[in-house]
């Protein structure tokens, strides 16, 4: 080892600077342009993501090119020499805006299915494996719910540091006591080839894995490192800009800046990671072979060596770090519809950008204690600090609920329908456990540490999507205050004896759970058992993330497919409803609960009640809905006719008493979003719930029932028992009453 490069002593004074090639700059800014445009609004340029493969090329590059003439190392002496650099680079502004963008969303951001991986998301950003997570959780990089995660951006910096894992072990060998510069190519090429392979297998069986994971993405950054080693074969070392330009390079520049332009205006999702990424990849590289070591003469090539490129450029990384959390905390506040509201993203992005250069990058990089440290104690402090910031993260995170500014947290026991219930009835204390079904969970509520005999004998199934999960409370407090256990099953986004059209269900990810859970109930059921059946079967107006047109939504209500539909589910329910009642037990179907243009906690504090999902108000006539309504109930006439054990219960008179249906009570709020019910709304209706669970078991009744019990008449109409609405009736029956936060007010899994 040569004892003058600094690489060979135990102190290294310096690390290795490598020369700096300002197009390389030009370059970043025209990825990190792109993506902020395509992030704004992706309609302006559609492939405006493709941005991200860009810097993946560019990364590639630039890391070989800042540590391929650091002289000839061992592996363990090179590994820290690289790592080094990467920690001074990457982390100091990295830890900086993710803690930073905890306590903005500890503050602005309350807990919801919306948000409900943001934490986790960002404290595994920390670690460089947040692409890890959004895999996991399937969170697809186009789906609007990312939208609302402001570590979503992180995955590409999760991919980059799982590159660098395998970097040095590619790389030493060019940089070895004994080069083998051939055999890094080589390794390099295969690993390119075999990555592209995996890319397009990946992207037809899991496109998501396929986006998000270093797998089907190491092929983008090894062609950058691929480009490095080829030029230094040739003797075409970096910084020197002494050969001409010339018709061919010019070209060779031109076709490739309009290889990459033309990919950022017509590349689609569906084609990422492979083939569309082919085409930036392609476009980058040239654009960087045909600019390295020529003299700026093209106009393309000033162009990317001005000042104002090469400053976006220089700042391009803090850029790409600040300006998601920025453009996400505005569509959880004000929106970020409005040029007004894109011109304050834009002008705070880089406000934040310029500070992060300035007072966090720069001091850090150019750092002399840094310099005159061991590279060991150099990466020590860096992960030691990465930690530090994960940490503090996490114990921001778990503070939410107390620092929160909104008010969905201030008062999450009337919002949550997940809470816990706060006070033990009768000695007894209520008992959540879990079990696998078919990849799905069912929950089983029961109590525990009780002397007082059950007031019901039998058992309530429920089964439905997440809506029958909006009946948490109430079905947690049946099981406290009666001794009747509780076993839901539930899968998400799948409703059950679904009367909606077809196509807004996912039959492939609904059916195999369904019938597996369906089955388990009817093998499972006796005489004298429950089986509650909440689902969605209205069209929804909106949901969590957007606004939906309400053309669309009598569509799916009244028209032909919709009709079609709705015959299609009664008949498939009937088989399953005659095995029940065959069985003993008595099936409970819910009318439909109204729907709402907005969502409530989006839109009950004062720095949200101007954004755009909010304008529709959360109001609705009862007429409208009881039109929308009149469908479902229709089918669950005919259905209770083949099917007289079948009962229909209505909680439509307490939600909704006049003759406009709010999203509120008094200033409670009965819905969390646009069509779940809220912690609040279980309260209310558990007393009507209850007595006509009780009604069904063979219990007594005593005083009025809440909500409807429906049945057919001789005539094929409705016969309907009045309904009482009461505010405080279930808590003053039960012993339950408000209490302090206790536990997490996240949903469960589910």
């Amino acid at each position: 080892m040569n004892p003058r490069h600094p690489a060979a002593t135990a102190t290294a004074p310096a690390l290795h600077r490598p020369v700096h090639a300002r197009y390389i700059d030009g370059l970043r800014a025209v990825a990190v342009l792109a993506v902020i445009v395509y992030h704004l609004q992706p309609g302006w340029l559609p492939g405006g993501f493709a941005g991200v493969d860009v810097f993946f090329v560019i990364s590639g590059f630039v890391v070989a090119a800042s540590v391929g003439d650091a002289g000839s190392m061992r592996l363990s002496r090179f590994a820290l020499y690289f790592y080094a650099r990467r920690v001074q680079r990457i982390a100091p502004a990295l830890i900086v805006c993710l803690v930073a963008t905890a306590i903005v969303s500890a503050l602005f951001i309350p807990a919801a299915w919306l948000s409900d991986t943001n934490a986790r998301t960002g404290t595994f950003a920390f670690f460089g494996l947040s692409n890890l997570i959004l895999a996991h959780t399937g969170n697809d990089y186009f789906s609007p719910r990312v939208e609302f995660n402001p570590y979503m951006h992180t995955w590409s910096l999760g991919v980059e540091e799982q590159f660098y894992l395998l970097f040095p072990l590619l790389f030493c060998l060019w940089v070895g006591r004994t080069p083998r510069r051939r055999l890094s190519v080589g390794l390099f090429a295969a690993g390119l080839a075999a990555s592209l392979l995996c890319a397009a297998w990946l992207g037809a069986r899991n496109p998501t894995f396929a986006f998000y994971l270093i797998f089907g993405r190491f092929w983008e950054l090894a062609a950058g490192v691929l480009l490095y080693q080829a030029l230094s074969l040739a003797g075409r070392p970096l910084g020197r800009d002494d050969r001409p330009a010339t018709f061919v390079s010019t070209l060779g520049l031109v076709a490739s800046l309009a290889l990459l332009g033309a990919g950022f205006a017509v590349l689609r999702p569906a084609w990422f990671p492979f083939p569309g990424a082919l085409a930036p990849v392609a476009g980058t590289v040239g654009a960087l072979y045909w600019l390295h070591g020529r003299a700026p003469r093209a106009l393309a090539h000033r162009l990317l060596i001005s000042r104002a490129a090469v400053f976006v450029g220089a700042i391009s990384y803090s850029l790409y770090l600040w300006h998601w959390p920025v453009f996400v905390l505005l569509r959880w506040t004000t929106g970020l519809d409005s040029a007004d509201e894109r011109l304050v993203a834009l002008a705070t992005t880089f406000a934040l950008a310029w500070a992060s250069w300035i007072f966090v990058e720069t001091p850090v990089r150019r750092s002399a204690m840094l310099k005159r440290m061991r590279r060991e104690f150099v990466v020590g402090l860096g992960f030691g600090a990465v930690a530090a910031g994960a940490l503090v993260a996490f114990g921001i995170d778990a503070e939410q609920p107390r620092l929160s500014l909104s008010v969905v947290e201030q008062h999450a026991d009337d919002w949550y329908a997940y809470r816990p219930l706060t006070v033990a009835y009768g000695g007894c204390r209520e008992s959540w456990d879990t079990r696998q079904l078919n990849g799905g969970l069912v929950w089983i509520y029961s109590r525990k540490g009780c002397a007082l005999p059950p007031r019901h004998l039998g058992r309530v199934f429920v089964i439905g999507d997440s809506h029958a999960m909006a009946y948490n409370m109430m079905l947690r407090e049946l099981a406290l205050t009666t001794g009747v256990r509780v076993v839901a099953y539930n899968n998400g986004g799948c409703p059950f004896v679904g009367l909606l059209p077809r196509e807004r269900q996912d039959a492939v990810r609904c059916k195999p759970y369904n019938d597996a859970a369906i089955a388990t109930i009817i093998a499972d059921a006796r005489a004298g058992d429950v089986v509650f059946m909440p689902s969605l079967r209205l069209p929804r107006f909106s949901d969590e993330f957007a606004r939906y047109d309400d053309a669309l939504a009598r569509m799916q209500m009244f028209g032909p497919a919709a009709i079609d539909s709705r015959r299609a589910g009664e008949r498939d329910a009937l088989p399953m409803l005659r095995a029940l009642a065959a069985k003993g037990a008595h099936v409970v179907l819910e009318a439909p609960t109204p729907v709402f243009r907005s969502q409530p906690f989006r839109c009950a504090d004062w720095f949200d009640r101007g954004n755009p999902i909010c304008t529709s108000g959360d109001r609705i006539s009862r007429a409208e809905l009881d039109a929308f309504r009149a469908p479902v109930l229709a089918s669950y006439a005919r259905l209770v006719r083949e099917v007289p054990s079948v009962s229909v219960w209505d909680p439509l008179p307490v939600l909704c008493p006049g003759a406009v249906c709010s999203a509120h009570a008094g200033g409670e709020p009965l819905f969390f979003d646009g069509d779940h019910l809220s912690a609040y709304a279980n309260r209310l209706l558990f007393p009507g719930f209850e007595r006509l669970i009780g009604r069904l078991m063979g219990g007594a009744e005593v005083g009025p029932a809440v909500g409807l019990a429906v049945g057919p008449t001789k005539g094929g109409g409705f016969a309907t028992t009045a309904a009482t609405p009461r505010t405080d009736a279930a808590h003053a029956t039960t012993g339950i009453a408000n209490g302090p936060v206790v536990g997490p007010a996240r949903r469960p899994k589910a």
